[in-house]
């Protein structure tokens, strides 16, 4: 009887949290996470304003290497990674390794220094893109790259990926840092740049944290204007959408921005923007309310009118603009959430934090959402998107889907344009649940990774990857990390990029 209560309750609690999870977010997880951001900024604040950070940065760097020494004074006995929890980083899924490796703390959160004379910026590896663009935008700068959503870290975008409507102008975030901190496998502190140790400094981009414990990191700023001037475009096929987008995104002069959402494989809005100091009368929208309608909701109504639109956004406000909605992901989550009331209610509470929804989502969530449910960034050449499109109507057919464009260098490194040359591609980002009803997580992702090989293009690191070890390395040149982790001694110290990535090492 004890058993089949337990089995009973068990089976309630997991009945509620699959669904009426909103329940859980609106009553809890939303005032937490209110309340940790309001704990966040002020410390943020209060330590930027005592200009103690820098001070503060030596001990901590000294505090890692203490404890890598440790490590080796201990007999090397498991490899290394850092003590932060998995449920913490905005990736879907938590690293199995996170419970047998040997843990080192790199509890760095704060912006050292802004340099305005040499245009840098200073950053501690756990510096998040919501608390950088808060105190640059106040001081009149930005940086060329902010990737969307308010808790990604400037570590993680430096070891994984970060991309923004502005990286077909100025690449990835790997391409406005200038230099790299790192304690490596012995212990020491090593500085690396495009003429430092550049070897290393190509090679930690996409590297997932297997080369070093990455301590600072140094990032080009540029000057802003107060507002964006966006003009939507709506197309109505897939032909249409695809020369739009190629045009705006080819332009000489002009468009700092470029973004596509397809609502349906024949009709989405090219979206094109740029800074401006001032805003026509009537056309100011200030997005970032809380009693906003989300912004991918926003756009679709240019498709429904079938016009074109002009209007300024705050800059902030325009970085931010997919912040709220955590993209389109928050309408699975609190269904009702861009409903008029709810927003003008309890918009201001809006989002909750990705590592508290992880935290609180419980086995059955989980299983559930690996079952129905992907988040994939696929980055493809700009000449098979109208291919890659198709394929993902195919395999998926999930909308909204989001488009950015971006320019890929020829430099060293893992990611290496097949031509050798700088070569324009597009991030495919498809996050929701899948509608062709006959999804398979496996063997649906399985064939989307070997079409974007065969196109050569990559696959980002945050999400699931059911690729062999053999076409991992088919898609990611390691001809250079393998020959810095050879110098370095991260054998014994560090598990290689795949052996964190791929869907096996994850739960």
């Amino acid at each position: 009887m004890a058993a089949f209560s337990s089995h009973s309750s068990k089976g309630w609690l997991e009945y509620i949290l699959i669904h009426y999870r909103w329940v859980l977010v609106i009553f809890f997880l939303l005032p937490a996470s209110f309340l940790y951001d309001i704990y966040y900024y002020t410390r943020s604040w209060l330590i930027f304003k005592l200009s103690s950070a820098p001070q503060h940065h030596d001990r901590k760097v000294q505090a890692v290497q203490r404890q890598v020494r440790e490590w080796n004074d201990g007999g090397r006995t498991t490899p290394m990674c850092t003590a932060r929890p998995g449920w913490q980083t905005i990736s879907f899924r938590e690293g199995a390794y996170k419970k047998t490796f040997h843990k080192v703390s790199v509890n760095m959160v704060d912006i050292l220094e802004i340099d305005t004379k040499n245009r840098t910026v200073r950053c501690e590896p756990l510096v998040t893109m919501g608390q950088l663009t808060h105190t640059l935008i106040e001081l009149g700068w930005t940086i060329p790259v902010v990737p969307e959503l308010d808790d990604l870290t400037v570590g993680g975008l430096v070891m994984g990926t970060g991309i923004e409507t502005s990286s077909h102008k100025e690449g990835l975030f790997q391409h406005i840092c200038l230099s790299y901190e790192l304690v490596t496998a012995d212990g020491s502190v090593v500085t690396c740049s495009e003429t430092e140790n550049s070897d290393l400094f190509y090679s930690v981009p996409w590297s997932y944290g297997t080369l070093g414990f990455l301590t600072a990191v140094e990032i080009k700023i540029i000057p802003t204007e107060r507002f964006v001037r966006v003009e939507y475009q709506p197309c109505h096929s897939l032909d249409n959408f695809i020369k739009t987008f190629t045009r705006e995104v080819e332009r000489v002069e002009g468009n700092q921005f470029v973004e596509g959402l397809m609502y349906s494989l024949h009709s989405g809005v090219v979206m094109t923007a740029n800074m401006c100091t001032s805003a026509e009368p009537g056309k100011l929208n200030n997005i970032g309310r809380w009693y906003k309608p989300w912004f991918f909701k926003h756009v679709h109504n240019y498709i429904n009118k079938d016009e074109h639109g002009v209007e300024y956004i705050p800059l902030r406000d325009y970085y931010h603009r997919h912040s709220r909605s955590i993209f389109w992901e928050i309408q699975d989550i609190i269904p009702f959430g861009n409903n008029v009331v709810f927003r003008y209610l309890l918009g201001w509470l809006v989002p909750p934090k990705v590592s508290l929804l992880k935290l609180t989502q419980g086995q059955a969530v989980k299983e559930l959402y690996e079952k129905n449910h992907i988040i994939q960034d696929m980055l493809v050449p700009m000449d098979t998107l109208k291919d890659a499109l198709n394929v993902f109507e195919k395999e998926v057919k999930i909308y909204p889907v989001w488009l950015c464009p971006f320019k890929l260098p020829a430099n060293p490194g893992m990611l290496q344009p097949p031509s050798k040359k700088e070569s324009l591609y597009v991030d495919i980002g498809t996050y929701g649940v899948p509608k062709t009803g006959n999804f398979e997580p496996v063997e649906t992702t399985r064939r989307i990774e070997a079409f974007v090989r065969k196109v050569k293009g990559f696959q980002m690191m945050y999400a699931d990857s059911y690729m062999t070890r053999e076409e991992y390395r088919e898609m990611f040149d390691h001809m250079l990390y393998d020959q810095v982790r050879q110098q370095l001694g991260c054998k014994a110290a560090f598990p290689e990029v795949y052996d964190k990535v791929n869907r096996k090492a994850r739960i």
